[in-house]
Parts: C-alpha cells; sequence; structure tokens
C-alpha cells in the first residue's frame, strides 16, 4: 500500500455559502458539478478543493483557523489577482515578491485561513 499524494483539500468555515461565494467571486474559482451535503466543491485540478461546514466538535473560534497549515494555490498571474484581492479589502499577510515559486503572495480568506497564491507552474 503505497499513498500518492493529497487528493482533497477542504476548508472548514463557519458560513458556507459566505466562502463559496468568496472563492467564486475573488479568485475565479467555479463549483463542480456535484457536492455532497454541507459542502461546495470547486472543480480545481489537480486537487479538488473545497469549503464545508465544521465537522463536530470544530470551533473555529479557538484561534485562528489552519495555524500550522500550508495552502498554496497556482494562479496564472499572481500580481493581478494579489491587486484585484487588495483593492477589495481582502487582508494580505504577505505582499508580493519573487521567488523560486514565482510571484507569490499571502492573503487571509474570510474565516481567517493564510492562503498563498504563486504562478510558476
Amino acid at each position: 500500500m503505497t499513498v500518492t499524494g493529497p487528493d482533497f483539500i477542504a476548508l472548514q468555515v463557519r458560513d458556507l455559502e459566505r466562502a463559496a461565494s468568496f472563492y467564486e467571486e475573488q479568485l475565479g474559482l467555479d463549483r463542480a458539478e456535484v457536492s455532497p451535503p454541507h459542502a461546495v466543491v470547486f472543480a480545481t485540478t489537480p486537487v479538488a478543493f473545497a469549503v464545508r461546514e465544521p465537522l463536530p466538535g470544530v470551533d473555529l473560534d479557538a484561534g485562528r483557523p489552519g495555524l500550522g497549515v500550508a495552502l498554496w494555490l497556482h494562479a496564472d498571474d499572481a500580481q493581478t489577482l494579489h491587486d484585484k484581492l487588495a483593492e477589495a479589502g481582502v487582508p494580505i499577510v504577505a505582499p508580493p515578491f519573487d521567488g523560486p515559486f514565482g510571484r507569490t503572495f499571502t492573503f487571509t480568506d474570510p474565516d481567517g485561513y493564510a492562503v498563498t497564491v504563486h504562478d510558476k507552474q
């Protein structure tokens, strides 16, 4: 038995529709045709990405959600996305810089998850 790598990533969120709308409107993600109950799955590749209602016992107000987990998303143009998010008032926690993964920056989503975006394939 061998693990082949990440296959699905989901963030637990306080308000499912608000989070789904954020990722659609601000990042341009498209909803997948089918999502399980209590979740919205996006048509991302190579790994599916979703937002979902919290599982029982999860308290998103107990600290910063996702602390210790690094979530990176690829974009065609990180600088343009950064500019759009900054203009929309989305908190930017690491401004754009050029590094080994191309233009890179980090923002926080409505639930406080830190998401890093880069544009090098």
